[in-house]
């Protein structure tokens, strides 16, 4: 199985995009580094630049049927800056609409909002979002992880880096089905 990493070329947390990364890798799936632009997005150890990744895919050539599942890392500016992309807001609105299962962390969820999928369902977030998920219809929850089954398709979601563990093992899971 394909899975998509979605990420604005800069700002993404770098913990946040390698962890899963090496979680849907160990599973035997490829994972896909995709962008809004082509070349390296720089990634960051919270505000401190760190590593630059290669991008495999760039949004608006690729479409959520090239993939079996989504992975939203956090940091701060990366969903910040693609929740302004309106190819990128169409990607992710458009796995929702193929039911295929989506994993987002810590800040990610900002981008689900935007993509106006978040009503009616249980998440969790970075702390900062909780109004703005509310505002949008979600069920803001403090836990480390949350798995959410409402139509259309799955939802997990984590808080921060120190969710990790948790956050990988439920997307795994929940991408196996």
């Amino acid at each position: 199985m394909r899975v998509a990493f979605l990420m604005a070329p800069m700002g993404v947390e770098q913990v946040e995009l390698e962890k899963p990364w090496r979680a849907v890798r160990a599973e035997g799936w490829e994972p896909r580094l995709v962008s809004t632009r082509p070349g390296e997005i720089q990634a960051f150890r919270h505000l401190d630049r760190g590593d630059t990744f290669p991008v495999d895919d760039v949004v608006g050539s690729s479409t959520a049927e090239d993939f079996g599942a989504l992975v939203l890392p956090g940091g701060v500016a990366n969903p910040d800056s693609l929740r302004l992309d309106e190819q990128a807001v169409a990607f992710v609105r458009h796995f929702f609409g193929l039911a295929r299962p989506v994993a987002a962390i810590c800040h990610a969820p900002w981008t689900l909002v935007e993509a106006d999928v978040v009503r009616g369902r249980t998440l969790t977030s970075w702390p900062s979002l909780m109004t703005d998920i509310r505002n949008a219809g979600g069920i803001w929850v403090d836990e480390k992880v949350q798995v959410c089954h409402a139509a259309p398709g799955t939802l997990v979601t984590s808080r921060k880096p120190d969710d990790l563990p948790a956050f990988c093992s439920a997307l795994v899971q929940e991408f196996r089905r």
